[in-house]
């Protein structure tokens, strides 16, 4: 058995400026899609024997031809993206073989940089028996919830909040069950499988998974694969 990995790498990424897609702005002279690619084929405990790629539509062919080199032996398949995330997993969920998968990594191009044990670790709890799992960092801000007009309402404990970061992983059956069931307004897989009452269990993340979303995150990238090439 092996893992297919998808990849929805088809939004602008407004909040970073500029007007190449957040997926494909570079960082040391290579996409942000070309990092996470490599970076996931790096888990070899993972696996991956296929990769889907969700992307702009029309770039399907260059992306698949940039992409090729990093995939290794697995399979690559490029995709036209939807006009949300969601459509873009769904779109790249259909092409997913159904034989010989038993678990499927939905992660986000933005987090280029996730370490191989992250990966790792979140595959190894799909194969013991999870049937959707997140990689989680703790909050270290104090988070409130506020109303509509901007007043606080609460300050939860922070003690039991985390920040869920990806790849996250998935038992196939139950991510094909999460996406057919229409949920709307999901913000990742994970709570599309919540809301079907499976239970997520989580492993520990990394700092170094952060989503690239504004200019200065582009900043933190170089220096975090500047300090990697050094080592």
């Amino acid at each position: 058995m092996s893992t297919a990995a998808i990849i929805p790498a088809a939004g602008l990424g407004l909040r970073l400026g500029g007007e190449t897609p957040k997926a494909f702005r570079e960082v040391g002279g290579e996409s942000l899609l070309v990092h996470a690619v490599r970076g996931l084929k790096a888990a070899t405990a993972a696996d991956l024997s296929c990769f889907v790629v969700a992307v702009p539509p029309g770039t399907e062919e260059a992306v698949g031809k940039e992409l090729e080199p990093y995939a290794g032996d697995a399979r690559l398949l490029v995709v036209p993206g939807g006009a949300e995330r969601a459509d873009s997993v769904r779109t790249a969920l259909d092409m997913v073989p159904v034989d010989g998968i038993d678990c499927i990594l939905v992660h986000d191009a933005a987090r280029a940089f996730v370490p191989v044990e992250v990966i790792e670790r979140v595959v190894a709890a799909v194969r013991g028996g999870a049937q959707a799992v997140v990689p989680v960092v703790p909050v270290t801000d104090t988070i409130k919830r506020v109303a509509p007009t901007g007043e606080v309402v609460d300050t939860p404990d922070r003690s039991s909040l985390v920040a869920v970061q990806t790849p996250q992983g998935f038992d196939p059956a139950v991510l094909r069950r999460a996406h057919a069931a229409g949920v709307v307004g999901a913000t990742d897989d994970a709570m599309l499988c919540e809301r079907l009452g499976v239970t997520v269990m989580t492993v520990e993340g990394s700092p170094d998974a952060f989503k690239v979303t504004r200019p200065q995150d582009l900043l933190l990238a170089e220096a975090l694969l500047a300090e990697r090439r050094l080592a």
